[in-house]
């Protein structure tokens, strides 16, 4: 944990961190095997939320103001540069553990489904890993844009959770084939979008129940597994596999992202959303939290406070 306070870079701020949020590509940046890979040493952590401490006069922040910022590093460190293109003011009213747990799953589910895959009122969205942090934001969007919204999850705990965010039906793929039961309840047609940051098997699995001119979206490989496909069954069922890099954004379409975080921070305020918080703790307990994750205990966000 750095306990040494960074310098302002330009016009971006530093932040006293007061919670962040935990996320599976944190694990894989410590281990070396994500996509981005900071130069050693760093501090991990992706997003988090505190207090400005330090902010250019020019920069459109105060000093005490709280904001929640994607850091890209250094969030679980005492203090961290706060990136202006991903660094927004909390809303009155938002604790801090939902402000620390907001910006990555909703921004990156919401340009998922609304964005890449425009998903349409009355369209069968399939959400993998349903109960987790970026699949319990996309069924609660899927909700919020009118579908109809199948999670999978893999035990009855986490079930209960896909339903409480909104699902319509909520498959156990660990006693039930998943595949089966998305073309029962959708007569035959199966899903419109597939929701996927899994990859593997259930990618492998997804392509045999998706509807005709259907949208495959790509989040994630959490299974471990980059999977591959003959592109001759794109053609024959007209589908779209449509993959998402979220970050990418900052660099070509930031104006999309602050677009994002207004529409994001309306459907918070009109309690359409809302992170699903399955544990906080300490930052000194940083390891044990990872521990957890990377044994798939928790559901939806794990938080950590200063």
């Amino acid at each position: 944990i750095a306990t040494a306070r960074p310098i302002a870079a330009g016009r971006d701020p530093v932040i006293r961190v007061k919670a962040a949020g935990l996320n599976f590509p944190d694990i894989l940046c410590v281990a070396g095997k994500y996509q981005v890979r900071p130069p050693l040493p760093f501090v991990a952590g992706t997003e988090c939320m505190g207090e400005i401490v330090e902010a250019a006069p020019d920069s459109g922040y105060n000093v005490g103001d709280r904001v929640m910022t994607m850091a890209g590093v250094g969030a679980f460190g005492e203090y961290c540069v706060a990136p202006r293109g991903t660094t927004f003011k909390v809303p009155d009213g938002m604790t801090d553990e939902d402000a620390a747990a907001f910006q990555m799953t909703y921004q990156t589910s919401y340009f998922g489904v609304k964005i890449r895959a425009a998903l349409q009122p009355g369209e069968v969205l399939l959400v993998h890993g349903g109960a987790g942090g970026v699949g319990s934001a996309a069924i609660q969007l899927g909700k919020m844009l009118g579908a109809t919204v199948i999670a999978t999850a893999s035990s009855p705990e986490k079930l209960e959770v896909c339903s409480s965010c909104g699902a319509d039906h909520a498959i156990n793929y660990t006693t039930e084939d998943f595949v089966e039961r998305v073309k029962e309840l959708t007569g035959g047609k199966g899903a419109d979008v597939i929701y996927d940051p899994v990859g593997g098997d259930v990618f492998d699995q997804s392509t045999k129940c998706i509807n005709w001119n259907g949208r495959l979206l790509v989040i994630g490989f959490t299974s471990g597994r980059i999977p591959e496909i003959k592109v001759n069954r794109i053609l024959l069922k007209n589908i779209s596999i449509v993959g998402l890099h979220w970050g990418q954004y900052r660099t070509h379409q930031p104006e999309l992202i602050e677009q994002a975080q207004v529409a994001l921070y309306d459907a918070y305020a009109k309690k359409k959303i809302k992170p699903v918080l399955w544990k906080t703790y300490s930052m000194k307990q940083l390891p044990e939290a990872m521990e957890a994750m990377e044994r798939r205990e928790c559901y939806g966000k794990v938080v950590l406070k200063n």
